[in-house]
C-alpha cells in the first residue's frame, strides 16, 4: 500500500493516499473496487502481481483487527476471504501459471487495519515463488516499472475483479 516514488502523482492523487480510510468512505479513493460488509476492496497500488487487492477497514482510527467489536472483526475477516476467493477466481482464468492466493494482516506500514490479498504464480520464479511477496525486491514497491503502477491498463483486470465480487456477493457465499 506504499505510495509509489514515480514522481507523476499530482497533489490530488497524494490527497486521497495520505486517508485510504476516510477518501474511500467520502468516495474520493479511485483504488476502490466495491464496498463489502466488513471494509473496502481496493485494487493495490503496484500489479507487479496482477489482481493485488487489499481490504482496508471502513472504521477510521481502526488499526489493528481487535480494535473493532467481535461481529466487525468477523466481517473483516469473512470480507477479506470473499476478496480472496474473487482474487483466486480472476487470476486463475486470467493466467494459467496462478498458484494461489495469499492472505496477510500484517500493519506493519500503513496505520489503519487492512489485509493485504496476494495473487501468487509459478512465473514468480524459484527465488521467490515459495518465499512472502514482502521478501520480492523493494524496488517493485518504491520504484515500479510504468506497466505495474496501477492505472488504465489493468481496467479489464479491475472490471473483471468488481464483477466476480458482485458475483459471490450476489450468490451469499
Amino acid at each position: 500500500m506504499t505510495p509509489t516514488e514515480t514522481g507523476s502523482e499530482d497533489t490530488e492523487q497524494l490527497d486521497w493516499r495520505a486517508d485510504r480510510v476516510g477518501s474511500a468512505l467520502r468516495g474520493e479513493n479511485p483504488t476502490v473496487l466495491r464496498r463489502l460488509p466488513g471494509g473496502f476492496a481496493v485494487m493495490g497500488d503496484v500489479q507487479f502481481l496482477p489482481g493485488y487487492c487489499v481490504l482496508i477497514t471502513d472504521t477510521p482510527g481502526a488499526d489493528r483487527l481487535t480494535d473493532l467489536p467481535r461481529r466487525e472483526r468477523l466481517a473483516f475477516l469473512d470480507s477479506m476471504e470473499l476478496l480472496g476467493e474473487a482474487v483466486q477466481t480472476v487470476c486463475a482464468e486470467r493466467d494459467p501459471q496462478f498458484r494461489r492466493v495469499n492472505l496477510e494482516i500484517q500493519g506493519n506500514h500503513d496505520a489503519f487495519l487492512h489485509a493485504h490479498v496476494w495473487p501468487r504464480y509459478e512465473w514468480e520464479g524459484p527465488d521467490h515463488v515459495w518465499r512472502p511477496v514482502a521478501l520480492h525486491p523493494i524496488e517493485q514497491w518504491r520504484t515500479p516499472q510504468p506497466e505495474t503502477v496501477l492505472g488504465p491498463q489493468h481496467g479489464d483486470l479491475r472490471a473483471a475483479l468488481a464483477a466476480e465480487l458482485d458475483r459471490l456477493s450476489a450468490s451469499g457465499l
